[in-house]
């Protein structure tokens, strides 16, 4: 799975011109999940994401997590970060995990973060949103979980 996470001072989701989730600052992770991923993978990611040190600390430096800052996060399913875009001109989507796979495991995902965060907030998987986001920063990172003994496992 591929989280590519923003630090914000606020972000939102809109479908067909009515906001369906906010949330002000935080993190706004834009999730893709691959044909190979499994439920272990989803929860390494959410491990990580928690404790993924992004926000500053009283001394301005990058020290705290999520939870730490007391921020929330908006997830939101992004099917094109799993495209292969390594040829041509036009993105492939053969390592993107099937639709009905894709949505249980961003659901399986989202429910490792519940009760761990002050606030949690998802996109619509399959619909077409605007997302609306002011960077903190601008504060943004990859995170990537891969099967175990994989060379972009997380430790």
């Amino acid at each position: 799975m591929i989280a590519l996470v923003q630090r914000v001072l606020e972000a939102s989701v809109t479908i067909d011109g009515i906001e369906t989730a906010r949330i002000g600052g935080g993190t706004l992770a834009l999730v893709g999940v691959e044909r190979d991923d499994t439920e272990a993978e989803a929860a390494r990611l959410a491990e990580r994401l928690l404790a993924f040190r992004m926000f500053a600390d009283e001394a301005g430096r990058m020290n705290l997590d999520v939870v730490a800052a007391g921020g929330g996060l908006l997830l939101v399913p992004q099917f094109t970060l799993a495209a292969d875009t390594r040829r041509g001109r036009r993105p492939g989507f053969s390592t993107a995990a099937e639709p009905g796979r894709a949505r249980a495991l961003f659901e399986h995902f989202h429910g490792q973060l519940g009760g761990r965060v002050t606030l949690v907030r998802t996109g619509t998987f399959g619909a077409h949103m605007r997302i609306g986001s002011i960077n903190d920063g601008p504060v943004t990172f990859r995170l990537r979980s891969a099967p175990s003994g994989s060379p972009d496992a997380l430790a």
